[in-house]
């Protein structure tokens, strides 16, 4: 399949991602419009400590209107290498720094319309090395064993689909 990129506009400059409309041609010729989602991209933490516990966030989303339980997660800072964006964002989330922080896959969060791509790290050895949240951030830290964790994501309790792919790509390296 072969769509051609006949011309961009941007739309709108927001704080952390831009919007703008292509105008293609379809492969059969026609012309067609996708508006998208320029992003950066990101990242998604899996803490686990030595009690056999994963460390969830829970913060209000106002998109969906309700506080959500997440993984640590965040923005990149423009060209910011998603390692250490990784080791950032576990500190300022839940104040814990990785011994071990482990990349173990990435993936497009919702390539229909953006272009954010989310690396999934595995966050081990956690011990007490905060900085200090963003300002628009209010967050609590919730420990829940692997089991419940697992479990809660398989009956709908984890309604964040970032969260959800993160767990199932680190499920092998989950001891329930």
């Amino acid at each position: 399949m072969s769509f051609t990129l006949l011309r961009s506009e941007n739309l709108l400059q927001g704080r952390s991602f831009k919007i703008r409309r292509d105008y293609l041609k379809t492969p059969d010729g026609s012309e067609t419009q996708f508006e998208i989602v320029e992003h950066g991209g990101s990242v998604i933490i899996i803490p686990i400590d030595n009690d056999g516990n994963i460390w969830f966030v829970r913060q209000y989303r106002h998109a969906a209107g309700m506080d959500m339980l997440e993984l640590p997660a965040g923005t990149r800072d423009q060209n910011e290498p998603y390692e250490v964006c990784a080791a950032r964002e576990i500190r300022e989330e839940i104040g814990m720094e990785a011994g071990e922080l482990i990349h173990l896959s990435s993936f497009y969060l919702a390539p229909g319309y953006s272009t954010e791509y989310m690396g999934v790290f595995f966050a081990t050895g956690l011990k007490p090395n905060p900085l200090e949240a963003d300002a628009d951030e209010f967050l609590t830290v919730e420990k829940i064993p692997v089991k419940k964790a697992l479990e809660m994501a398989e009956q709908g309790e984890i309604p964040d689909a970032k969260s959800l792919a993160a767990l199932l790509i680190a499920r092998k390296y989950l001891k329930e």
